[in-house]
Parts: structure tokens; C-alpha cells; sequence
């Protein structure tokens, strides 16, 4: 790499395994590099944001990303997508029927510049590739990454990406979040949000990290804790 993760502003989680809080949301963008292949996780809350991170990845690996996974599609997860152009984009099956519009107003709602929220939804990306259950990406040099649906939760919509190795790290967008309580809002299923926890922590076991997509890196024990304070705060039944 031709420079550190450090120096950029990024965390760097495992070998080849990095992750960003941006600015703004304090959304969190991963980075998951292999041998010719990049993967991004999640894109940013609009177009800028998504170059940013586009060139910071360039700048880290040497080479383009080559494949984006949104984890669900709010603004601030998914409005930089068409940054990252020539990019295979992956995300749960179902997310490519999320009106623009509403994805847009939600935007504006939470504060983000109305021509930001307008020119990422004119140019709204729809994932190509949509994973209904597990999809094992190769990104060469023995670096595989298992794409997983394991929503519906926060929204509809919720991919997480494993990434093995020692530690495992997991992608978490949205189900899990450090920085504040886990956000409710009308395109999310309480009812089955505790259940998509437990298949996260299925996925990467008791020694993973986690990375939510708000707030530090937690373990395990941090993601037992948030899914029984969601069971009890829907009443759903542990």
C-alpha cells in the first residue's frame, strides 16, 4: 500500500480490512482489499463523498475498487454510489425497489443539502447483483468475503459482509449501531430486527469484530447486548 491507513484518517481493523467514519452522520464506509480486487462497503451520503472515498481507496490499495456492497439504502450509506463507477454493486435482494424520491426526501429530512440529496437521486445505482441469501465474493490472494442477507431489521433491506481471517470481521451497517441507540424509523421491522442479530452473531461467532454502521467497533458481547434491549424495546420475545 503506498500509504497507511492512519494517514488517510481510517482505521485499520485486520490485515488488508479497513473501515472510515465520515463526517456529517458519523456513517461508517469499509474497505476490504484482496489481490487485483477492492471492496467497498457502502459509498457515502452523496457524490463528493463517494469520489472521496473512491480516491482515499485508490490511494491506500493502488488499484480501483472493484466492487461495492451497499448494506441498506439510506442516503448516507448509499447516495455515493455512482462515484464508484465500473464497480460490480451488490446489495439485498428487494433494495432495488426503494423509490428515489422517497430516499431522497428522507435525505433532505435528515439535513443533507438539498442539490446533494437532488443530483445523488437523479443518479441513484441500483445494485446489479442482488443477494437473496449468502454470496461468497473471491477477491484473489486467498481473500474470499461472504456477502449475507440477514434482514429485514433496520430496514427491508439489510446486507452484512463477513470478512474471515483472524480476527473475523463483520460488516454490520445499521443493525448495529455504538454512537447512539439503534435508529427505528418507518421502512424498519422491529419484529424481526433481534432475529437478524443472531444470525449476524451466527455469521462471526464470539471472537469477531463487528463494525456498526454508526459509532467504534464493538464485540460480540456489545451485539448480545444491543439485540436483547431491541427484543425488549419492540416486545418481541427473546
Amino acid at each position: 500500500m503506498t500509504v497507511t491507513w492512519e494517514e488517510l484518517g481510517w482505521e485499520r481493523v485486520a490485515a488488508g480490512v479497513g473501515r472510515v467514519r465520515l463526517p456529517g452522520w458519523d456513517c461508517t464506509a469499509g474497505l476490504v482489499v484482496g489481490a487485483g480486487a477492492v471492496l467497498m462497503v457502502d459509498a457515502g451520503s452523496g457524490l463528493a463523498e463517494g469520489a472521496r472515498l473512491r480516491a482515499q481507496a485508490e490511494e491506500l490499495t493502488g488499484a480501483r475498487v472493484t466492487h461495492l456492497a451497499l448494506t441498506h439504502p439510506h442516503f448516507d450509506h448509499a447516495f455515493g454510489a455512482a462515484a464508484f463507477a465500473g464497480a460490480e454493486v451488490f446489495g439485498a435482494v428487494g433494495v432495488d425497489t426503494v423509490s428515489a424520491e422517497e430516499l431522497r426526501a428522507d435525505a433532505v429530512r435528515n439535513g443533507l443539502d438539498e442539490t446533494t440529496a437532488t443530483e445523488a437521486a437523479d443518479t441513484l445505482v441500483r445494485p446489479r447483483h442482488l443477494v437473496s441469501g449468502e454470496w461468497t465474493l473471491d477477491l484473489g490472494g486467498g481473500r474470499q468475503v461472504l456477502l449475507a442477507n440477514v434482514g429485514p431489521g433496520h430496514t427491508a433491506h439489510d446486507l452484512a459482509v463477513l470478512v474471515p481471517g483472524s480476527p473475523e470481521v463483520v460488516f454490520c451497517g445499521d443493525l448495529v449501531e455504538e454512537s447512539g441507540e439503534p435508529q427505528a424509523g418507518p421502512d424498519a421491522v422491529p419484529s424481526r430486527w433481534p432475529a437478524a442479530l443472531d444470525r449476524l452473531l451466527a455469521l462471526g461467532g464470539e471472537d469477531a469484530l463487528y463494525v456498526p454502521g454508526h459509532g467504534a467497533v464493538v464485540d460480540a458481547a456489545f451485539v448480545r447486548a444491543q439485540r436483547d434491549a431491541l427484543a425488549t424495546r419492540f416486545g418481541v420475545s427473546h
